[in-house]
Formats: structure tokens, sequence, C-alpha cells
């Protein structure tokens, strides 16, 4: 449930707060509306790290200028946004390996991004089965496949099915969103 409310605008989890606090009030003697509200504290909690990524969050009108920017990008401006992005994220990358085009490493752990077709106006499913592949080739441990436009509904079947993680749209732009106003 807590899942649910952290992807729900936030003032959903601060009612049910106010819920929690008015059935207190109007159920319990007085002595103890203080602990029958408490349990809205973990609602509270949730409300408050929901409002904080929701005012982080990109205006729909910043997602699109990113992406107008990303898409003026050539191959070598992008997949060094890309690189500098991950970097600052804790992730040593280094380059190709089959059908990735970075490789991410942290902890361990293994990432390959496949991000080449970033401009192409139609993802199908062939380059998430060949970055599929190579995760299975390689035993690593996740694999993301970048995109301006969103991803057709095949290749979106396919990634779920498969656990690539598609990074388009608004995630795309939170990613690189300081590094398409740098240019």
């Amino acid at each position: 449930m807590f899942a649910i409310l952290l992807r729900s605008p936030w003032w959903v989890s601060i009612a049910i707060v106010v819920a929690f606090v008015l059935v207190a009030r109007a159920m319990l003697p007085e002595q103890y509306v203080v602990f029958g509200a408490m349990g809205g504290f973990p609602f509270l909690v949730v409300g408050l790290i929901a409002a904080v990524k929701q005012f982080r969050a990109p205006n729909p009108e910043q997602v699109a200028g990113v992406l107008e920017s990303l898409a003026a990008m050539n191959w070598r401006d992008f997949s060094g946004a890309l690189e500098r992005a991950y970097t600052r994220q804790g992730f040593q990358v280094s380059g190709e390996r089959d059908a990735a085009d970075l490789v991410l490493t942290r902890d361990g752990r293994t990432t390959l991004v496949a991000a080449k077709r970033w401009k192409a106006a139609n993802h199908g499913v062939e380059p998430l089965r060949a970055l599929h592949r190579s995760r299975q080739a390689t035993d690593a441990s996740q694999c993301v496949y970048v995109s301006l436009g969103d991803v057709g509904d095949n290749a979106r079947r396919f990634a779920t099915e498969n656990k690539v993680e598609l990074l388009h749209g608004a995630a795309l732009a939170q990613l690189l969103g300081d590094q398409a106003a740098r240019r």
C-alpha cells in the first residue's frame, strides 16, 4: 500500500493522516486520541517523501525542452552526457560491449546500457533482444534501453517480461536535464 501511495499525489497520504486524526478524536476517549492519531504517522512520512519527489520532478514544459535539446545532440555529446550522469550517480563507466553502448559498474554489479538508437522514430523488439542476450552472455545484473521517444507495445511487453529497464521521457529528462541545459 505504501508503494502505491508513493506513486500517488502527496496529498492522498496527508488526507489519510487527517482521517486518522478525525477518527481518533471522534471514537476515542480524550486521553487516547494522541495514540490513535499516531497510527497515521507512517502515512505522514510517506506523504512527505512523495511530496519531495513530486516537487523535485521536472514539469512537462521542462521535460519537453530537455528532450528537444537532447534530440539536437550528436552521439558523442549524448553519450558523454550519459557517462557524466551515471558517473555522478557513483557508477564506473566503460565503453561498448556487444549490444551495450555503456557498461556501468557499482558495488560489484554490472548494468548494460544501450543508447545508440536514442533518436530512432520507432523502437522495436530487436534491439531489446540483442541487449537482453548481451546481459545473459555477460551475466550482467541489469540492462537499460535509452530512447527519446516511446517504444512500441511489443517492445514494451518484451522489456517488461525480460526486466529490461526503459529510460525515456521524464526519467531521461531528469537524468540528463542539467547536461542538456549546458549545451
